[in-house]
């Protein structure tokens, strides 16, 4: 199993420092995690009655900040995940009757497609001290165990390689490296998005056909 404490201390750190704010999980700013989320949304199909959304690597609890200010509370069914016991504290005193668990699913593994979405925000954007390859096989294992949560579908972001620098704190994962893996094992559906003025990219992954705003279908 991958040690990823370095990463949980570097965002305890962060948490310590900032307090509820986007620097608080290391985001420069509220409007680029806004923007994080927006895309991050788009998974959701509106027309689902009150899906099940879980938030994984929740934090203190920013994307019920995003929806409450943006969309409403009532139309989905919230539910949080982080490793960190001080960030899952703080997400229950700022959003008591939500349910927020401090679990590593893997190590504890949650029920087969017990929500139907997934959102994984800023989760394997940062890799700290971690080598790149054990970096790489853990958000394979992550990303394979949300999969397995979802009965619909999940969305998650990385750093992309198309930039003029990187940074050893921070995982760039290539798009095609990325696609390659995703395809090969774990679905087939899949759709990447880097319009949105990021140096980062977002996948969506989706167990079925995923129906479109123009009425096509992806997968």
């Amino acid at each position: 199993m991958i040690d990823i404490t370095p990463i949980v201390r570097h965002y305890e750190q962060c948490f310590k420092q900032h307090g509820c704010t986007p620097k608080g999980m290391d985001w420069p700013n509220e409007t680029d995690l806004t923007t994080r989320f927006e895309v991050m949304l788009e998974l959701i199909d509106e027309s689902i009655e009150k899906p099940a959304v879980l938030d994984l690597g929740c934090g203190y609890g920013a994307l019920l900040d995003q929806l409450n200010e943006n969309h409403g509370l009532g139309w989905l069914d919230y539910s949080g995940i982080d490793i960190s016991p001080m960030l899952v504290e703080a997400a229950r005193d700022r959003w008591p009757g939500y349910d927020f668990q401090c679990r590593d699913i893997l190590r504890d593994r949650a029920l087969p497609e017990s929500v139907d979405y997934v959102i994984m925000n800023g989760v394997l954007t940062e890799k700290q001290s971690l080598p790149a390859d054990e970096m790489t096989a853990y958000a394979k294992q992550l990303i394979r165990a949300a999969f397995e949560i979802a009965r619909r579908g999940i969305a998650f972001n990385v750093m992309s390689t198309d930039v003029d620098w990187t940074r050893d704190d921070l995982f760039h994962w290539s798009v095609e490296d990325a696609e390659s893996f995703l395809r090969r094992e774990v679905t087939e559906n899949v759709r990447i998005r880097d319009d949105y003025g990021l140096f980062e990219y977002t996948v969506y992954l989706w167990r079925g056909s995923k129906v479109l705003q123009n009425g096509s279908t992806e997968g």
